[in-house]
């Protein structure tokens, strides 16, 4: 496939792709974050709507909790990684208005990747439900008010909506970048590129 470079770009302004460790981080936060909405949204279904409380959805819960603090400790971890070591600069074929909506989103998806878990450790935090498999609990971050827990955790689930359209508008912008302009946008986040 044939990309798109502007005039007077180096070698090295045209290969500058993410480090193997941004990379690993992104994709694996990217995963992270494709498994967590779905079984967010199945729990609340079969624990809210349907209404059925046993092993199963037990499970369904304690995965998520568990998920979602790990992925809070992985996106701080990522984003400290990304303060210290920057990132690649901008695809060059970029317009000016891309660049800009480029950074926002990925400033505003490092945002949610903070307030959702963190939110959402909040609210079994003063639900409370901390514990995971039976077998171990979170550290409560707040004493117990169901009342407050119940509008956190309503936030927690808006904003993770919100985090999963961002997613989905973000790898559009990837695949139009790579199979329509045909430039280098995807290529600086790709496993294995050099």
């Amino acid at each position: 496939m044939t990309q798109r470079h502007a005039p007077g770009t180096t070698a090295a302004e045209r290969g500058a792709v993410y480090s193997p460790t941004a990379r690993r981080l992104h994709w694996i936060t990217a995963a992270a974050v494709a498994v967590m909405v779905p079984l967010g949204l199945a729990m609340a279904y079969r624990g809210n709507v349907l209404d059925i409380w046993d092993g199963v959805t037990d499970a369904l819960y304690s995965t998520h909790k568990l998920t979602g603090f790990l992925l809070l400790w992985l996106s701080a971890g990522r984003l400290v990684y990304r303060l210290v070591h920057g990132a690649p600069p901008d695809e060059p074929t970029l317009e000016w208005w891309q660049k800009a909506g480029s950074h926002l989103v990925h400033w505003l998806l490092y945002g949610l990747l903070l307030a959702v878990p963190l939110l959402g450790w909040i609210g079994v935090s003063l639900f409370p439900a901390l514990t995971l498999f039976n077998l171990f609990d979170l550290p409560a971050l707040t004493a117990p008010d169901e009342a407050a827990a119940k509008r956190v955790l309503f936030v927690h689930g808006a904003l993770a909506i919100l985090l999963a359209l961002l997613a989905c508008g973000h790898i559009a912008a990837a695949l139009l970048h790579y199979f329509i302009r045909k430039d280098g946008v995807l290529r600086r986040m790709l496993p294995g590129v050099n």
